[in-house]
């Protein structure tokens, strides 16, 4: 079994949930919802077609970040697909995903909602309303897909990657 293993998967599909996590924030939120953008709580509420402008700039660059690690994750899979001993499990991607997403998720919501403040996942709400009932939702939401993912993952578990190299049919290997 030596030089068998999932970690490249985890990797890609970690480096494609934060992608996909940004990209579900940024089209979501940001354009379809139009809840928030980058920076309207620091000062710039699109209130003005100078603030818009500057938002639609942060916005901009904030998808250019999820797009890099996009690319990040394909290439680490790409790359995994042509090597030997990688084991591909499903639920191993999946859950990888998930914990990326959560990741993405904990870290937005952490940083940019609470610590700077930049934005709320409802910044369109009027003064008063519960704003902060909306990013602790996102923030548990995170968390879940964070801690499902780890479950799916089997991270840690020993027996996890034992069992699916020793089920005939579960894993295939390259």
């Amino acid at each position: 079994m030596q030089g068998r293993t999932q970690r490249p998967l985890v990797t890609a599909g970690i480096w494609l949930g934060l992608g996909l996590g940004g990209f579900f924030d940024g089209i979501v939120f940001h354009q379809i919802l139009q809840w928030h953008h980058m920076l309207t709580s620091a000062g710039y509420p699109p209130t003005s077609v100078a603030n818009l402008n500057l938002n639609t700039l942060a916005d901009g660059l904030f998808h250019a970040a999820t797009y890099l690690f996009t690319l990040i994750g394909l290439t680490v899979l790409w790359r995994a697909s042509t090597r030997n001993g990688i084991i591909w499990v499903a639920h191993v991607l999946i859950g990888a995903i998930l914990i990326g997403w959560g990741s993405f998720n904990l870290v937005e919501g952490l940083v940019d909602h609470q610590l700077l403040g930049i934005h709320h996942v409802r910044d369109d709400l009027p003064p008063g309303a519960a704003k902060l009932a909306w990013d602790m939702g996102f923030l548990a939401w995170g968390a879940l897909m964070l801690a499902i993912g780890w479950r799916l993952t089997g991270i840690g578990d020993a027996r996890q990657l034992s069992a699916a190299v020793d089920r005939p049919g579960s894993a295939r290997t390259r």
